[in-house]
């Protein structure tokens, strides 16, 4: 038997079998076309034999996709009720492929690789895919990428909004704190637009296929935490010149000059014009770097 896709009479049969309600609180919008989950697996890349870590599985939508790919599937799942029934699920609609399912019922942003190992999981994922809410992205994101070394590239669907800010680049109207968090660790594209009408409940916005592929992280002495402090700092005053937003970070806007100058940044310059190697040098110039 080989693996069914959940259609849109399955997705609601099995939400009114687990007594599962569609919550505001989790972003729970259910993808009920498996044309779309086909299309995501695809985008991710995903190959027969590699471990990929599904964030939000939901009622299994695109956990039957990644298993029909070849996929061993480690699901993180908050809810536990969905966690719960998604083994069932699994062996219902793909039972040839079930026992590479392996489910973890956790917070994806505490989720360790310890707790894969000590789930089930028999290797590390080199892929992340997942269909987020749009108030967890970006920290589901950031959070997956420090945690999991081993993941090599990450497919996610999110707000179309909250994929903009994602891949934007230095100068973009966008372009802040998301965009270059994510860019320390990867370069990030849009793969692909995905309509309303393909989910239960239907949202009230579109959504946006993102793909981050992982790089080398920028040569700098600076941890990644004073990198990132420097950039919740210039962006927390958007409008105003690095001298000025940097002023409560550096201790006055006369020591916000100097380590500018000493990084070979133009103080008048603003934060979204920065590159995150521009980021990471100002840093490493900090006295406390």
């Amino acid at each position: 038997m080989t693996t069914r896709l959940l259609s849109a009479s399955d997705v609601r049969g099995l939400a009114h079998r687990f007594d599962i309600r569609p919550t505001k609180v989790l972003g729970q919008n259910f993808v009920v076309d498996p044309g779309t989950v086909r299309k995501i697996v695809r985008a991710g890349g995903v190959e027969p034999g590699e471990t990929v870590m599904e964030v939000g599985p939901g009622l299994g939508s695109l956990t039957l996709g990644l298993l029909e790919a070849g996929a061993s599937v480690v699901a993180v799942e908050i809810d536990p009720k969905l966690a719960a029934a998604l083994p069932g699920t699994a062996a219902e609609f793909a039972p040839e492929h079930s026992d590479r399912l392996t489910v973890v019922n956790m917070d994806a942003m505490e989720v360790t690789p310890g707790d894969l190992t000590q789930a089930g999981a028999e290797s590390a994922p080199t892929r992340l895919v997942a269909n987020l809410p749009y108030n967890v992205a970006v920290p589901v994101i950031l959070h997956g990428l420090a945690a999991f070394p081993s993941i090599e590239t990450v497919l996610v669907m999110v707000q179309a909004e909250v994929a903009d800010r994602i891949v934007a680049g230095p100068g973009s109207r966008v372009y802040g704190v998301p965009s270059a968090k994510v860019a320390w660790y990867a370069s990030a594209t849009r793969a692909g637009a995905i309509g309303r009408g393909i989910f239960w409940p239907v949202p009230r916005v579109d959504s946006a296929l993102v793909r981050l592929v992982r790089r080398e992280q920028p040569l700098t002495n600076a941890s990644r935490e004073q990198v990132f402090a420097v950039i919740d700092a210039a962006f927390s005053q958007r409008r105003k010149t690095l001298r000025s937003a940097l002023a409560r970070w550096a201790g006055s806007a006369v020591e916000a000059e100097t380590v500018l100058t000493a990084a070979g940044i133009n103080p008048t310059r603003r934060g979204e014009t920065l590159t995150i190697e521009e980021f990471a040098k100002i840093a490493a110039c900090a006295p406390l770097a």
